[in-house]
């Protein structure tokens, strides 16, 4: 299993509930959920990848189940991730997307930029 389907499901709804527009891309042996061309919210096996923004970063560590995101053996500042058990109920998983969603605006894009000639 590359990552929890189930999951990913549960976060779809959310945003649909949201009526936010979004596109997937699959990366990191998981899923991501870009909105507005921007790394928003993901699920990496179990997990729930968030990107919360560096301002919310130290709070959310607070939280039971949230933990730093370290793929390089460094955490990610900015980004966390949520353990099932922190996710089990749907008002702790909308909690976390709209997390993400309240940051997405603040984020940098991802997307390369065409050079024009």
């Amino acid at each position: 299993m590359a990552y929890n389907e189930h999951l990913a499901d549960r976060i779809r709804n959310v945003l649909h509930d949201k009526k936010t527009t979004f596109e997937e891309k699959k990366m990191m042996g998981g899923l991501c959920i870009m909105v507005d061309d921007k790394m928003c919210v993901g699920v990496i096996k179990d997990q729930l990848m968030a990107r919360i923004g560096k301002e919310n970063y130290e709070a959310a560590l607070e939280k039971e189940g949230c933990t730093e995101m370290k793929f390089t053996g460094r955490p990610l500042k900015g980004f966390v991730f949520v353990e099932p058990e922190a996710i089990d109920m749907d008002k702790d998983l909308e909690y976390w997307v709209q997390l993400c969603l309240d940051f997405n605006p603040l984020a940098k894009s991802s997307k390369k930029k065409k050079k024009k000639k």
